[in-house]
């Protein structure tokens, strides 16, 4: 799936189940909180877990967690570009322009 139909899916989705609906403050609220999640997911890979109420998985299930987390902090950013009317692929690109010039005399 190309990610412009990536951000139609999310946007469609998110609109059926009436998420789209909701404040962009608690949406960034949304967002913070799976940015957490994948930080948890990523200690997980890196470090492991140490607490004793949280059991230690594969490295396989790990990384299919982070997968999952990455996949929530996108569909947060995909609905708060729809709210803007900002595409996916206009992010990328000017992201790609802020970092060249950024950094051309390197």
């Amino acid at each position: 799936m190309g990610v412009t139909e990536f951000q139609k899916w999310v946007n469609d989705y998110y609109e059926n189940r009436g998420w789209s609906e909701l404040d962009i403050f608690i949406r960034i609220g949304f967002l913070a909180e799976e940015t957490g999640e994948v930080a948890r997911a990523i200690r997980a890979l890196e470090i492991g877990r140490d607490r004793p109420d949280e059991v230690t998985d594969s490295f396989m299930n790990n990384r299919k967690d982070l997968v999952e987390e990455l996949g929530d902090v996108l569909g947060n950013v995909i609905v708060i570009a729809n709210k803007y009317n900002i595409s996916l692929e206009e992010v990328f690109n000017s992201h790609k322009e802020k970092l060249s010039k950024r950094y051309s005399h390197e």
